[in-house]
Order: structure tokens, then C-alpha cells, then sequence
């Protein structure tokens, strides 16, 4: 299964510097091998059997090919019987042995910080998915949705997974079982359920009839709207997706939402766009669920980039999820600052539809709370005050009615706006209001001109335009422009 024991580095890929402070326009990752693979035909690279049999499993095989201290290597030994390891050859390609901070490498490669629990406060079952769960596998929680735990299977394990309590399982469910069944019974017999989410593990590692009777199943049943599938095979394993029969079964499903897990740019690989633009294709939507992870993506130009590249392949980023509190991934977790921080750069920097519901799963079960910089300042009997990601600040009033009857009072700031003397506050040197052309409208009867970008309280005197000679001896009057 593991090819060699030799340890090579990663050829350096060429990066040109961007030309300006923004963004890069194109995904950062570009197709590359390990060259522990580098003679394997395409054939074999694109298949994803091959790439499934030749995963690394252990910390044998990752000893040869990254470094590791002897203290770590003893930690990692332990870890080894308590949580499940599999990197498919293609996403450890993606990894920087040279860098033991690499964001790729942080999300698979056990580290010894998972045998530590620095707050006391995590939990093998954080959501409280199992108390919640009225036959075996089956989560339901909000009344119109359930949620399937359908297998304990990955392409990769992720080191903060939310579900390592599922993935502890050794082995697979091959055929139909019992609790398959009683899931899809519970979904028939309770019909305000509308959507559902297949999840697992990851449920494309299912075996096509498995996998199918899932989806022919809820298909069948008139009142499930949804059929959500909860995959990383596109970012982990994106040639599982190159098999027209497994995209066929998705797209003839009519209802499938494909739910995936893109966490940082350099995932965005031309053979992850290849495996969304064929789903695509088939009529299947894409969500992209990001998690805030330390060290991986808690910045925001990691964010934008990430954003704005499952915008050029038509994957709409939906969650941005705090890390959830579950064992073993205490060390991932950053503050939910952090998170506000993160999207106070996002609003107004990029395309709203490129802007994920930051949000928190609140303990006890208590479900997905968003969480927004706060936007709402103050507010009155007749106006909200509001600001915008520039800091401007504005008086809103929401309904057609007059003001409140009332003692007007000489205030100012923000206390000015929810008065009604002032219909906002600009920051000094605010680069929109400056790249505005100041333009001039006439009001009333030759009465004056004000300046149309004002708030209207400033007014000054008509100014005689001059004449222009042309050149031909006739004077024309010069435009305002």
C-alpha cells in the first residue's frame, strides 16, 4: 500500500508576487505530486480506488516523509489507537514538509496537542447530537430537519472533527443494516420533517447501492423538500467525483444540495474545481461549510482568498462555523473576537453572496446562533441609527409616518442623528466620498445651488458660468461636467 519509505521534499512551486495589496485573482494551488508518486500514471492518479488503497494510515509511513521530534513521534504513537488516520496521496501533496505550521498539514496530520485539553471544557459529544436522537444515527433536533449519521467513514480524518465520537468506529456498514433502515422509516413517518442532511462520516465513501438506497428513499418521499449531502470528498478526494455514475446518482436524486468543506485557498485545486463544475453540471448546488480554525484560516485575508476563489468555482460559501469544543481539538479553537474580526472584513470588501452566517453551535443542543459585528447602533421611537462597514454612520427611518410630536433638543453625535437634525456621520478622509465628483443642483427658482452629495443643509450662491471661446469666434457656455 505505501510505496516507499524514502522521504523527499515537495518541489517548490514558482509564486509571482501580486501586482497590487489585492488578492490574487486565481486559486494559489495548482496540480502537483509528492514525488514519492511522481511515476504513478494519471490513469492511476485519477482514479480514486487507487488513491483510497494508497492512503497513509500510520505513523510509520508519515515518519519518512515529514519531520517529527522523538517526543512527538512517542505522542503520536498513542494518538494513533484513539483516533482513526487516513490522507488520500493527492491532498498530502498539497502539504509543505517543510513547514510544520502548514495549514493542510495542521487539519490531517495527528499532532500531540490532541492528547491535551488546555480549558477542561471539551466534550466527546459537544452538540449533544445523541441526546437528540430518537432512533440510532438519526439526529433530530430543529422540527423540519434530521440529520443521518449514515456512516463512520472519511476520506480523511479531520483533526477537529466534530463526529470523533462516529469515526472511533473500525470498519464500515457495507449493506443495508437495521438502523439504516429505522432512519429512513423515522423520516417517512414523522412528514414535518422537509430536509435532510446525509452525513456521517462521509457518506460518498458509501458503497453505490448504500448510497443509493439513501437517496431513492427520501427521494420517494413527497415531503422532503431537501436531500443535503455532507461530503469533503471534493476537497480531500476530488476524483471520487469523477466517476459519471456516482455523479449521475446525485443528479438523478433531483433533490441533492451538496453540503462540502472548503477551510483554505490552497484546497481550491483545479482538480477540486473539475469535481464541483461536474456537479454543477448535473444540477446539484453546492454549499461550502468553512470552519475558524487557528493557524489554518483566523485572518482575514486567508478568508477573502478562500471566498473568493469558491466564487470563481460557483461554490457558495453558506457557514462559517466556530470550532465546535469536541476532544482533542482544544487547540484549534480561537476566540469568537476572532470570528467578528474576520467578518467585519468581509461585508463591504467583497460580494455579498461570497459572505458566510458566522455562526456558533451553541451547547446543550442548542442549535446554530449567528453571530454579526453589530451593525445597529442606536435607536428611537421613529429612526435606528446605523453604521456601515466604512464606519459611516446614518439615520434610517424604516416606516412612512411622521416624526414623533415633541421638544426638538440642540444634541449632537449620535445623539443628532436619532434627533433628526443630521442625516449622518463620515469619518474624516473617507475614500468613497472622495472619489465622488462634487456635483451642483439647482434649487428652486434661481434661489441657489447646493451640492447634491450634502445633507442638504449647506447651500451658496449661483456662480455665473463663463464663456469659453471655441476657437470659431461663437461663445459657448461651459458644462458643469
Amino acid at each position: 500500500m505505501f510505496e516507499s519509505d524514502a522521504r523527499h521534499p515537495l518541489i517548490e512551486r514558482a509564486v509571482a508576487p501580486a501586482a497590487s495589496g489585492f488578492e490574487d485573482e486565481e486559486p494559489p494551488s495548482q496540480p502537483r505530486r509528492h514525488p514519492l508518486w511522481k511515476d504513478v500514471p494519471d490513469a492511476q492518479w485519477d482514479d480514486w480506488r487507487w488513491q483510497t488503497q494508497n492512503s497513509i494510515r500510520s505513523v510509520r509511513q508519515l515518519r519518512t516523509l515529514l519531520s517529527f521530534t522523538p517526543e512527538e513521534l512517542e505522542a503520536l504513537g498513542e494518538l494513533e489507537s484513539e483516533y482513526k488516520l487516513a490522507i488520500p496521496p493527492y491532498f498530502f501533496s498539497l502539504i509543505d514538509p517543510e513547514d510544520p505550521n502548514d495549514p493542510i498539514r495542521l487539519q490531517s496530520v495527528p499532532s500531540p496537542l490532541e492528547a491535551e485539553s488546555a480549558s477542561g471544557h471539551e466534550l466527546d459529544d459537544p452538540l449533544e447530537e445523541e441526546k437528540d436522537s430518537p432512533v440510532p444515527g438519526l439526529t433530530h433536533r430543529y422540527s423540519d430537519r434530521a440529520l443521518l449519521v449514515t456512516t463512520p467513514n472519511c476520506t480523511m480524518y479531520c483533526r477537529y472533527c466534530t463526529r470523533k465520537r462516529a469515526t472511533l468506529t473500525r470498519g464500515g456498514w457495507e449493506g443495508v443494516s437495521a438502523d439504516d433502515e429505522r432512519m429512513i422509516q423515522y423520516v417517512r413517518e414523522h412528514r414535518e420533517i422537509k430536509d435532510v442532511i446525509v452525513s456521517g462520516g462521509d457518506p460518498l465513501t458509501l458503497p453505490m447501492g448504500k448510497l443509493r438506497y439513501y437517496l431513492e428513499s427520501l427521494k420517494a418521499m413527497k415531503h422532503v423538500d431537501v436531500i443535503r449531502v455532507g461530503t469533503r470528498v471534493p476537497v480531500t478526494l476530488p476524483q471520487r467525483l469523477y466517476d459519471p455514475e456516482l455523479i449521475d446518482l446525485l443528479g438523478s436524486a433531483e433533490k441533492v444540495y451538496v453540503q462540502t468543506h472548503f477551510n483554505h485557498p490552497r484546497e481550491v485545486t483545479p482538480e477540486a474545481v473539475r469535481a464541483c463544475k461536474s456537479l454543477l453540471r448535473a444540477g446539484v448546488p453546492i454549499n461550502n461549510h468553512t470552519v475558524l480554525l487557528k493557524g489554518v484560516n483566523d485572518d482575514v485575508g486567508t478568508m477573502r482568498s478562500l471566498f473568493r476563489a469558491l466564487l470563481r468555482a460557483k461554490v457558495r460559501p453558506y457557514y462559517l462555523f466556530h470550532c465546535d469544543p469536541v476532544t482533542g481539538a482544544g487547540h484549534f479553537r480561537t476566540s469568537v473576537w476572532k470570528g467578528l474580526e474576520i467578518m467585519e472584513g468581509l461585508r463591504g470588501h467583497m460580494s455579498g453572496i461570497g459572505i458566510p452566517t458566522y455562526v456558533v453551535d451553541g451547547p446543550q443542543g442548542s442549535g446554530k446562533i449567528p453571530i454579526l459585528p453589530n451593525y445597529l447602533i442606536s435607536m428611537s421611537d421613529d429612526v435606528v441609527v446605523l453604521r456601515n462597514y466604512e464606519g459611516m454612520i446614518v439615520r434610517y427611518k424604516a416606516d412612512d409616518k411622521p416624526m414623533s410630536a415633541g421638544q426638538p433638543t440642540t444634541t449632537k453625535g449620535v445623539s443628532g442623528l436619532l434627533q433628526g437634525d443630521k442625516g449622518s456621520l463620515i469619518p474624516e478622509g473617507n475614500e468613497r466620498m472622495a472619489r465622488r465628483k462634487p456635483r451642483v443642483v439647482r434649487d428652486g427658482c434661481g434661489g441657489g445651488e447646493r451640492d447634491a452629495n450634502s445633507d442638504g443643509a449647506a447651500m451658496r450662491p449661483i456662480i455665473p458660468l463663463p464663456l469659453l471661446n471655441s476657437g470659431n469666434g461663437n461663445g459657448n457656455i461651459a458644462s458643469n461636467g
